[in-house]
């Protein structure tokens, strides 16, 4: 089942996803070699787009494809039972619990376990998509998931344009220009609200590079 699941999820992104990025999206994207290639590693990004994580695993090779986990919301993925398989058969997705009453001394078991079998995880430390190509306030979720951790390397990108090529709550894609800046991979901060403050600082430096960003 595990080799089926694999066989689908790679048939999914050659056949559908890698072909629409590369038809529908001009995607201008700056700093690939800096993209995390093994783990334990962690992708920060902003957040504006279901096609974000889409266009994210894209850019790995699809030999690497099964490597890659999204950390996403268990009470939208996991709706119903579709869903729920195309989000963790398919996708790879971590799901996390958001709504606040689950216990935090276990909330993260599952990212570190997959960091522990040298995945690299895709988080959105914004929280939740928001209005297209702004930046909403970034939550300290990330640094708990990394602050004990010496041996995790996080590595910051900034995509702009996806908030307009599927806003949401829109169904329809529209064809659209799109900058992926990928950053170098940032110091461990000593305390959370430092982090919050570094990784908001390298997301409008990177912001500032996109040749599509509207001011």
């Amino acid at each position: 089942m595990l080799k089926m699941n694999r066989l689908i999820q790679l048939l999914f992104f050659a056949l559908v996803v890698k072909p629409l990025v590369l038809i529908v999206l001009g995607l201008n994207i700056r700093g690939k070699k800096l993209l995390p290639m093994n783990g334990p590693s962690v992708i920060v990004a902003n957040h504006n787009s279901h096609l974000d994580t889409m266009v994210l695993m894209s850019l790995f090779p699809l030999f690497k494809m099964h490597k890659v986990r999204p950390v996403a919301a268990a009470d939208y993925f996991l709706k119903n039972r579709l869903m729920a398989w195309f989000s963790l058969k398919i996708i790879g997705i971590i799901p996390l619990e958001r709504s606040g009453k689950a216990n935090k001394n276990t909330l993260f078991n599952e990212c570190h376990q997959a960091l522990d079998n040298g995945e690299i995880l895709v988080l959105f430390p914004e929280g939740s998509r928001g209005e297209p190509d702004k930046m909403s306030p970034l939550k300290k979720g990330v640094y708990h998931l990394i602050k004990d951790r010496n041996d995790v390397s996080v590595t910051p990108v900034v995509m702009n344009g996806l908030g307009f090529a599927l806003p949401k709550g829109e169904g329809l894609l529209v064809p659209v220009n799109v900058d992926v800046i990928i950053g170098t991979a940032i110091d461990k901060a000593s305390n959370a609200e430092s982090f919050v403050n570094q990784l908001t600082n390298e997301f409008r430096h990177l912001k500032e590079l996109c040749i599509t960003k509207q001011n």
